[in-house]
């Protein structure tokens, strides 16, 4: 029997977060460029949204550039920021009923990858499906420290109060304040860390690591993911016995 078949499709997480990692190693490991493997990982990224679409998944949030890859080669960076612009298909988000947004600082990308990404979050806006979200210049301390200014200038103009600053408040400050914090969280590649990713939000999140690179991460290593996930037990901070 494969993974397919041993999916609970009435526990299907609601939020999957993904690290696509492996993408250079992937390429020199075939004597290619790093680039080749990004391109190698776009095509595992249009499996991956229509197969999580096709389960259930409610939100799909795929850590595509943080802001420590900036400082990567300029050369490579270029590469990148061209093929997320050839890569951004509106036609399958529309087949699929899917809607797309971004987090991250926006304002630094180039101009015309930043009026295709508008566009396609204004066109998908009115789609009842799946939402995919894109972490692009993403990260959580440039989250975080944002959300924290924010509530001091409240503060400050003596629109709150510090003791009104909890968790929900700070939560709603966040960039992914639209969508749940993530079920699961997945990291391709063999690394074991999360990189700055969704920090807060992943503080009882399932974390699944795997050693197979992105570019080889199709479905079926999507539903081993899955199938993993669904024979955890989260009880977050509570008992086995308090969740029964």
């Amino acid at each position: 029997m494969g993974y397919k078949e041993q999916i609970d499709l009435q526990r299907i997480p609601q939020h999957v977060a993904i690290i696509m990692d492996g993408n250079g190693r992937w390429a020199k490991e075939r004597g290619h460029e790093r680039c080749f493997g990004h391109q190698a990982g776009a095509e595992t990224v249009h499996v991956i949204i229509e197969t999580a679409a096709r389960l259930g998944v409610g939100y799909l949030t795929l850590y595509t550039f943080s802001t420590e890859n900036w400082n990567r080669p300029a050369d490579e960076v270029a590469a990148l920021m061209s093929l997320l612009f050839d890569s951004i298909e509106e036609d399958t988000l529309m087949k699929n009923d899917i809607r797309f947004r971004v987090i991250g600082e926006m304002e630094k990308l180039p101009e015309r990858v930043r009026e295709r990404l508008e566009a396609c979050i204004e066109h998908t806006a009115g789609n009842g499906g799946m939402c995919l979200v894109l972490a692009l210049s993403y990260s959580s301390r440039w989250e975080i420290t944002r959300a924290v200014q924010q509530i001091a200038r409240q503060v400050a103009e003596g629109k709150i109060s510090p003791d009104e600053v909890n968790d929900e408040l700070f939560a709603s400050h966040l960039a992914t304040s639209f969508m749940p914090d993530p079920d699961l969280l997945i990291r391709t590649g063999g690394e074991l860390r999360l990189s700055n990713y969704l920090l807060w939000q992943a503080a009882y999140s399932e974390l699944y690591f795997c050693d197979t690179y992105w570019p080889d991460f199709r479905e079926e290593a999507f539903y081993q993911a899955i199938v993993d996930y669904q024979k955890r037990e989260r009880r977050f901070g509570k008992t086995s016995e308090q969740i029964v």
